[in-house]
């Protein structure tokens, strides 16, 4: 696929992108507000700017470290924070709302007028992306205006190489437009070089940097106290299929004693978790209407947004979203740093190299079905020594692959440095 042709894809799809703001709008709102920053239309910076984009929520929270370090190191620049999901804007806000410095919008849709638009009006120094974001006019316009890009925090699975590798030259011109890439791992970095990217290096993953904040540990205290003593299993970041086949498990495998805290991945499934659970015929009750007392339902729903360390804090064992079916597992280095064992299903593309190491250091078991894993997560509530082997395994594990962001801030210095004007 050449350049004209993925741009004219785009105007074609303009307005079936519309058409599914307004589909996803059904269940959350927000899909439909500032709808004009997607064509561009954002305030203009007034101070130098740094510009980092975040697409959703994991992401919005893996770039804490390097907002705080950024914001240390250049205290005279703004901070631009983009997404594409208003969940991550949400993150965003509940994590910078208090900071003046730090303004929100979402990235325009990646045809060459309206990004050369948002360039235009951000004025940013340099440009992060967090992950795996690659937009070929983005990443084209902001080469042409002198910005240094870099990809920052990166992992590509072997799947999403693939997929890259379809679009032929056109992917291999947008990532070797990036000036620089930090990969989380040796795999990452040769698949990533296969895709076409000139400077590759590996500087580890910075969600091992990621600290959690005085007061949400003392909410998870808190939590922990509401439990009453009760064992605590966890299933945390699930996604879609993957509570029913869970709750299935537990109301036929769990004593009456172990409460199970849900926590879905996206908000706006709250409510339909909530009846699937009462479906099993399992009591529940929620965080959101949930007063400061004793749980003493079978499943403790967490409906709420920003407080997953919290429930870190106050589970026994957690079995880990998103590895059940094939969604490439959730974040699983916060409870491995939170000192709680983990149980992964077979699905774990998304954290391949982190996965691999929590294993090998017995801070996480593996099950190939949510069976086994359910059934894996009931007999290590009842072993204490294993549980306290492994959340000391999963604690060490975490504080070794530290250092992530010192390594990212350096390229980006470096980057600025090299950049017109720097």
């Amino acid at each position: 696929m050449n350049r004209l042709v993925y741009s004219s894809l785009w105007v074609v799809g303009i307005p079936f992108a519309l058409m599914r703001l307004a589909w996803r709008a059904r269940k959350q709102p927000d899909y439909l507000r500032n709808v004009s920053e997607r064509f561009g239309a954002i305030a203009r910076s007034k101070r130098p700017t740094l510009w980092i984009h975040a697409v959703s929520v994991g992401e919005t929270r893996a770039a804490q470290p390097l907002i705080k370090a950024l914001r240390g190191r250049f205290p005279d620049h703004d901070i631009l924070l983009t997404h594409m999901t208003p969940t991550g804007r949400a993150t965003g806000a509940e994590l910078y709302g208090k900071d003046e410095h730090i303004r929100q919008c979402y990235l325009p849709y990646d045809l060459p007028w309206l990004v050369r638009r948002f360039l235009q009006r951000a004025r940013p120094a340099v440009g992060i992306v967090m992950e795996t974001e690659v937009w070929p006019n983005l990443l084209r316009a902001a080469r042409n205006a002198g910005i240094p890009t870099l990809l920052v925090n990166a992992r590509l699975s072997e799947r999403s190489a693939r997929g890259y590798s379809r679009l032929g030259q056109l992917s291999r011109q947008a990532f070797g437009d990036f000036t620089h890439i930090g990969a989380q791992a040796e795999a990452d970095a040769t698949r990533l070089r296969d895709c076409g990217a000139t400077a590759v290096s590996v500087t580890g993953n910075m969600k091992f940097d990621v600290e959690t904040p005085a007061d949400v540990a003392t909410r998870g205290d808190r939590f922990r106290a509401w439990a009453n003593g009760r064992p605590v299993l966890l299933a945390a970041s699930t996604r879609e299929g993957e509570e029913d086949l869970l709750l299935a498990d537990f109301a036929r495998m769990a004593t009456n004693d172990v409460l199970l805290v849900l926590v879905p991945r996206h908000p706006q499934r709250f409510d339909e978790v909530a009846s699937m659970v009462e479906r099993h015929g399992l009591s529940v009750s929620r965080r959101s209407q949930q007063g400061e007392g004793a749980i003493d339902t079978r499943v403790w729903l967490g409906d709420s947004m920003g407080e997953m360390a919290a429930y870190y804090r106050m589970a026994d064992v957690c079995l880990m979203g998103g590895s059940w079916l094939p969604y490439g597992s959730q974040n699983l280095i916060e409870p491995c740093a939170a000192g709680v064992p983990v149980v992964l299903g077979p699905s774990t593309f998304n954290f391949a190299d982190a996965a691999a190491k929590a294993l090998a250091a017995g801070a996480a078991m593996q099950c190939d079905n949510v069976d086994a894993g359910v059934e894996a997560g009931l007999a290590l509530l009842e072993n204490a020594p294993r549980r306290a082997q492994m959340g000391e395994a999963g604690a060490r594990f975490a504080a070794e692959h530290r250092g992530a962001t010192a390594r990212t801030l350096a390229l980006i210095e470096s980057a600025l440095a090299g950049a017109p004007g720097g």
